[in-house]
């Protein structure tokens, strides 16, 4: 079978960058034809420069990285530096990226790759905020109907919110971007904190990443040992919930994720509720489902496909 063809957009954020190399280490199942960069959990000059430091760590210079969107559509950046740190990949001491910043705009560059190839054969994998692709869509509508699908990490259900007490931060920081992708009739896959909550890094699924004993497995070690000091002391959990990888594991192994097809609403009027993700998880509105909204993970067999895809960087 043919790899899966997706552009990863991305605003990387050091489960950003757990989600790229586990896709940089399944070429058999996945082709990344390029990262596209996003303004999120650091503005978009770091966010471009750690995208191609992560494909350097990876051994993938060849990976072209797109510089996209440096601010929501109608509202002011919000970014998580308290989270990930002042460079957005705080944790381990990587190289500054040789490899070069391609020179068109990441939305440009979601158009033509569409556009270029036949209908149904190109994913996108949205990790930060929907800033770009809501962009790529509204500049080219033509585009929605050639898409596979989007699987992206974003909202949250049961688990609320973690940057205000109702959103998750991807749709909050661009909830008018959010509202434009879910209501574009694109074949929606969506991992909301409610499942990313259950991928936690414990010590024992840590010192498996350090043990593979490589550069790779060691920054991944640093990384989430970096920005699961935040985590542990806001939800007392045992660890880092590492949320963006599971977009790219679910493309891999789609049996370790179970939810439902149901309609979901992006709240973009009330201050109080900003980037809510309104799901309606037990359909009693006539609203038509527009997305696969997961519930739950394997978790297990999460950390042991990463653990194992890691070990071949």
């Amino acid at each position: 079978m043919q790899p899966r063809k997706i552009i990863i957009d991305t605003d990387p954020g050091q489960d950003d960058a757990v989600a790229i190399l586990l896709a940089l280490a399944s070429p058999e199942q996945i082709e990344v034809l390029g990262i596209t960069c996003v303004a999120g959990n650091v503005p978009l000059a770091l966010t471009a420069r750690n995208a191609r430091m992560v494909c350097e760590l990876a051994g993938r210079p060849d990976i072209p990285v797109f510089a996209g969107c440096d601010r929501p559509l109608g509202r002011a950046l919000v970014t998580a530096e308290h989270v990930h740190g002042k460079t957005g990949l705080d944790g381990p001491s990587l190289p500054e990226p040789q490899m070069p910043l391609q020179s068109q705009h990441a939305v440009d560059f979601i158009i033509d790759t569409v556009r270029s190839h036949p209908p149904g054969t190109i994913t996108l994998c949205p990790l930060g905020p929907l800033t770009n692709i809501a962009t790529a869509l509204a500049r080219a509508p033509d585009i929605a109907p050639r898409l596979q699908e989007i699987v992206l990490m974003g909202g949250a259900y049961f688990e609320v919110g973690n940057i205000t007490p109702a959103a998750e931060f991807n749709i909050y920081v661009d909830p008018q971007a959010a509202q434009a992708v879910f209501a574009a009739g694109v074949p929606l896959v969506v991992m909301p904190l409610d499942v990313t909550h259950k991928a936690l890094v414990t010590a024992e699924r840590n010192a498996a990443f350090r043990n593979l004993g490589t550069p790779v497995g060691i920054a991944v070690a640093q990384m989430t040992e970096f920005f699961e000091r935040y985590d542990r002391e806001k939800y007392g959990s045992l660890g880092a919930p590492l949320h963006d990888p599971c977009v790219t594991a679910y493309l891999l192994a789609p049996h370790l994720f179970s939810g439902r097809h149901v309609n979901v609403e992006i709240e973009t009027t009330s201050e109080l509720t900003m980037g809510m993700t309104v799901a309606d998880w037990w359909r009693v509105t006539d609203r038509p489902a527009n997305a696969t909204f997961m519930g739950q993970i394997d978790a297990d067999g999460f950390f042991a496909l990463l653990t194992q895809r890691l070990a071949r960087l």
